[in-house]
């Protein structure tokens, strides 16, 4: 077997499986979303005979009292608030990370490493955040989510900020700055690449999140849109079409997000790595 045939048979191979693990079920979404309720509930992948599309949207959104609508609005204020406390934890931290060594700096690797790998507990974090008076509020869902999300921004901004010269921390130093003014005056600004990447891949999964609003942030008042979801479930009666629908609409922000700043992502990603 030659080597461009066998080239193209990897790319063919990743092309299929792409097709099938993402586009087809995308597709059954939106068929069933422009569905009536009759032919939704065959759940099947044929065209329908008649598009209802507006009709379920409407229904969508007008559904226990525009929950929608206030699911949106807090899904927002959650990314937006999230994503600028990621932004200014996560790059001071990983600027100290990667600028001091010593002897806590493997233990303090090491623990960042640890949030990757030790999975969160769900009860203790409700007693701490109850005891804190958050539980049930934004500023407590916020501040999980930038707990969560800590780690893996962290070190993305550390590889990043491993490509940023020492000389330039040195000249800012005998020019008479703070550290403060340092870093956010000169270091922050060059960041900029990075901070994309952590934008969009955070946002896209702080706005998808199901598991913590769920636990930590119940209430009908409180609803974000994942949580929409349950709008057209019951234990005798699925309402497939409105169901569809919805995933379709909660589904379109980050999906558009993430088709825009592409580029983005995989030039943050790697700039560090070519860089260095």
């Amino acid at each position: 077997m030659s080597r461009k045939l066998k080239q193209f048979l990897i790319e063919a191979s990743a092309v299929l499986a792409t097709v099938v693990l993402f586009w087809v079920p995308f597709y059954f979404v939106i068929v069933n979303a422009i569905k009536d309720k009759q032919e939704s509930s065959l759940l099947s992948l044929a065209w329908p005979k008649s598009i209802h599309l507006w009709e379920n949207i409407v229904e969508v959104i007008k559904a226990r009292n525009y929950m929608l609508l206030t699911a949106f609005f807090n899904s927002t204020v959650l990314t937006v608030l999230s994503i600028a406390g990621l932004i200014l934890v996560c790059s001071m931290a990983a600027f100290v990370m990667q600028r001091r060594t010593d002897r806590a700096t493997p233990w303090i690797n090491f623990f960042v490493l640890a949030g990757l790998i030790i999975p969160p507990a769900i009860v203790p974090t409700i007693w701490v955040l109850d005891g804190l008076g958050l539980f049930k509020t934004m500023t407590g869902l916020v501040l999980v989510e930038i707990a969560l999300g800590f780690p893996f921004c962290v070190l993305l901004y550390k590889g990043f900020m491993a490509a940023i010269p020492r000389e330039i921390d040195e000249a800012a130093v005998v020019d008479g700055r703070s550290p403060l003014r340092l870093f956010f005056g000169m270091i922050l600004p060059l960041l900029q690449p990075v901070t994309a990447t952590v934008i969009v891949t955070s946002s896209v999964s702080i706005f998808n999140d199901f598991t913590n609003p769920l636990y930590f942030f119940p209430g009908a008042k409180n609803a974000t849109v994942q949580l929409t979801l349950y709008n057209f479930q019951s234990q005798f009666v699925t309402q497939w079409n409105l169901l569809f629908t919805n995933v379709l609409l909660i589904t379109l922000p980050p999906l558009l997000l993430f088709i825009f700043f592409n580029k983005k992502i995989v030039a943050g990603m790697t700039a560090g790595s070519v860089k260095g």
